[in-house]
């Protein structure tokens, strides 16, 4: 048993881990809010998918979560880092009450977490997601997966699941064959970032040292990637939790509850949060679900 510092408790037992006490923490809250695009609802409810090479289940009742076909050593190397399991999103929550729109969809949505996710699989993934919806992303994305990458898991059914796959063998296949696999525009941007991450043009881990500005000045040297784009990257996989993401959605809720909006400052250090907070919020009022 082990307490995390924000009174979380994990139990083990064979290849599952459950874990108890969990507040700000809803699984559909933080798969379908549009932050990540490899976790799937399955029929009886739970989620399935695939981050850092593994596959793993999760199901929830209140404040208990399990998590399936995995150990203690992956818990402690990716998951509770994954799951931001170390952040006081309360308290977060409650540093938002200066605004009534933001307090409102801060209740509503209050269970999204952000997830510390791969960078190169979410660069390549927010690039496929320009002008596009969630499951063409989802199935360009597996395309992806199941013909470049490495199969890490079989269940029961016989359904296989695939690693997302490397820079190097992207830039391998060639941009004749990310074309077709239904990417259209994009693919000779998904090269182009390929082409950069091999070479070292762009340097995942000094962009981790960067401050914000400087980090989405080095993304956007990646041919179609703008700072939308960049600002994705860096707030689900970067944990630069200041990032504040505008894309036809967020425009349309500036707008609507914030017409003389002064700038992400406005939501402080944690405008990324907020970002998030206020569109699933939006989204879901307006009837447009994101899975």
């Amino acid at each position: 048993m082990t307490d995390l510092c924000n009174k979380i408790s994990v139990s083990f037992e064979n290849d599952c881990i459950t874990l108890s006490g969990l507040s700000n923490f809803v699984l559909s809250d933080i798969f379908d809010c549009g932050q990540c695009f490899r976790f799937n609802k399955m029929k009886d409810g739970s989620y399935g998918g695939v981050a850092y090479g593994k596959y793993i289940e999760l199901s929830q009742a209140g404040s208990f979560v399990k998590i399936k076909n995995t150990e203690p050593c992956d818990f402690e190397n990716i998951w509770k880092d994954f799951f931001d399991l170390d952040f006081d999103y309360e308290k977060c929550i409650s540093d938002f009450n200066f605004d009534k729109t933001l307090t409102a969809a801060a209740k509503f949505a209050g269970g999204i977490r952000i997830l510390h996710q791969e960078h190169w699989e979410t660069l390549c993934s927010f690039i496929i997601s320009q002008n596009n919806n969630i499951p063409r992303i989802k199935k360009i994305i597996e395309t992806l997966c199941r013909t470049l990458g490495d199969a890490v898991f079989t269940d029961d059914n016989g359904n296989t699941y695939y690693s997302f796959p490397t820079a190097e063998k992207i830039l391998e296949a060639g941009e004749k064959t990310i074309y077709g696999y239904k990417t259209g525009f994009r693919a000779k941007y998904i090269i182009d970032a390929a082409k950069k991450v091999v070479d070292g043009t762009v340097n995942f881990k000094e962009i981790e040292k960067m401050d914000t500005d400087g980090a989405i000045k080095t993304l956007c040297s990646i041919y179609g990637v703008g700072p939308k784009v960049a600002s994705c990257v860096l707030l689900f996989s970067f944990r630069k939790y200041d990032c504040f993401p505008v894309d036809v959605w967020v425009k349309k809720i500036l707008k609507k509850y914030y017409p003389e909006f002064p700038g992400k400052e406005y939501f402080g250090q944690y405008a990324g949060i907020a970002q998030q907070y206020l569109f699933y919020y939006e989204r879901c009022q307006s009837g447009v679900f994101l899975n």
